[in-house]
């Protein structure tokens, strides 16, 4: 019998840890290869951690709301017979038994340093629910239980954020030489920030009012909208796209496209290949902000939202999407699509987008004023296709004819992008739209 340290996998670039949200095994049942063990979230996606070998669950070492570190062993299995694949030992090492006397001392020692060494252990509760980011800041500078209980958050439902825990450590860092000063008698004493705490007005409900939780990743959601509120100025720039040559190009050719490739042709990765081309002619619409220094990106990886099963929105990342044409770009879109319906992205899906679309005209939408995901500093939402009269200039003379229109609906972040850049933005995207040759092939 050998036993089998099955940690916690890398998931992606900046993925550092995760919270671990259910056991799918207890211990002493059997686990077999590639089966999963436990469900594990992150701040972005939820995910399983199958076990690498054959074998029976022998120790949980984490518990469930654990936050993990990547590489951090989470669970011990028994292997035996063929599902065994543990590294066998290159050399071999002599069996030595220690002395009694130094493994008492070693047991002293140990149990000194366990004494010495108290973790602070956070947690959520029925009333006041902390993510596992606020979780880590605040293990990471030793602040306990109670400590973080009486930070006011400014969070969906007084619920606190990374910036509420970082501006309270900031005022804690003012208050502590203010302590000192007075300890040492000094004269000149700073008066140190005071954070108060907001009036929230309760909600009652009645006896027939149905009350529903939201889910973790609907919580998410929330908090994520919300700091992105509070952290960018968001401004929005709107106009009119004629699509009437490219509602009739992909009539024409959506069936030969789809026996050729097997692929659904939709609007979607047709609106996204003109957005990535124009990001490659804005690039300063292709930009993260962060501590008064803007980070011009090299690639142009393109979210793109999608609802998942619960009503909740993802954004998967197509990454380098400049460089896809239009078959690519389609898988891309598809699969993408698909796997988010089926709760089956991946972590790196998610991760490392500089511009975000959002397709609000699925929904009939005409337009809207989308957030912006951050830390990026613009998206675009794509309202609905609509038959409408237009008036169709020409060399002979105006007229008034049938057309397809849309709206494209672009917020922007104006601490950076400036209402000429992002109004130029959403025309260039206009125009490459309704250049759309006719005569193209796929």
């Amino acid at each position: 019998m050998t036993k089998f340290e099955l940690k916690l996998p890398k998931m992606g670039e900046s993925v550092a840890e995760a919270t671990i949200t259910s056991w799918l095994k207890e211990v002493g049942e059997t686990i077999e290869a590639d089966e999963a063990v436990l469900e594990i979230a992150t701040d972005k996606v939820d995910s399983e951690v199958p076990s690498e070998v054959e074998g029976v669950l022998l120790e949980k070492l984490f518990n469930v709301d654990d936050v993990v570190q990547v590489g951090q062993t989470i669970a011990i299995i028994e292997v035996s017979g063929k599902g065994a694949v543990a590294p066998e030992p290159s050399n071999e090492v002599e069996e030595v038994t220690p002395e009694p006397e130094a493994v008492e001392a070693l047991e002293k020692s140990f149990e000194e340093a366990k004494e010495t060494v108290t973790p602070q252990t956070v947690v959520s509760s029925s009333d006041r629910f902390y993510s596992p980011l606020v979780k880590n800041i605040a293990k990471a500078e030793g602040i306990n239980q109670s400590e973080l209980d009486t930070i006011s958050g400014t969070g969906l439902e007084g619920r606190v954020t990374k910036n509420d825990i970082l501006a309270y450590l900031d005022n804690r860092g003012v208050a502590k030489p203010v302590l000192e000063s007075v300890n040492n008698i000094q004269p000149q004493i700073s008066t140190p920030k005071v954070q108060i705490a907001k009036a929230v007005t309760p909600i009652v409900a009645s006896g027939e009012d149905e009350i529903i939780e939201m889910s973790r990743m609907g919580k998410l959601v929330a908090n994520h909208m919300v700091d992105s509120v509070n952290t960018s100025v968001h401004v929005q720039s709107f106009i009119e796209a004629d699509v009437t040559n490219i509602w009739n190009w992909r009539k024409k050719v959506k069936d030969d496209f789809y026996k050729r490739e097997g692929e659904n042709l939709t609007f979607t990765p047709i609106f996204m290949e003109a957005i990535a081309k124009c990001l490659r002619d804005f690039p300063m619409m292709n930009i993260s902000f962060q501590d008064g220094k803007v980070i011009k990106k090299k690639n142009i990886n393109l979210g793109m939202a999608a609802a998942l099963p619960d009503g909740n929105l993802i954004v998967p990342v197509i990454k380098n999407a400049d460089q896809l044409n239009l078959v690519g770009m389609t898988k891309q879109v598809n699969d993408l699509a698909k796997r988010a319906r089926e709760n089956k992205l991946k972590p790196d899906d998610i991760q490392g987008g500089t511009y975000t679309v959002t397709n609000i005209g699925s929904f009939g939408t005409i337009m809207g004023t989308p957030i912006i995901n951050q830390p990026q500093v613009g998206i675009l939402a794509l309202g609905a296709i609509r038959k409408v009269p237009a008036v169709i200039e020409t060399p002979e003379g105006d007229f008034i004819g049938i057309r397809y229109r849309m709206f494209l609906s672009h917020s922007y972040d104006h601490r950076v992008v400036n209402g000429a850049l992002g109004g130029m933005f959403v025309k260039a995207v206009k125009d490459y739209l309704e250049a759309w040759d006719m005569n193209q092939d796929i």
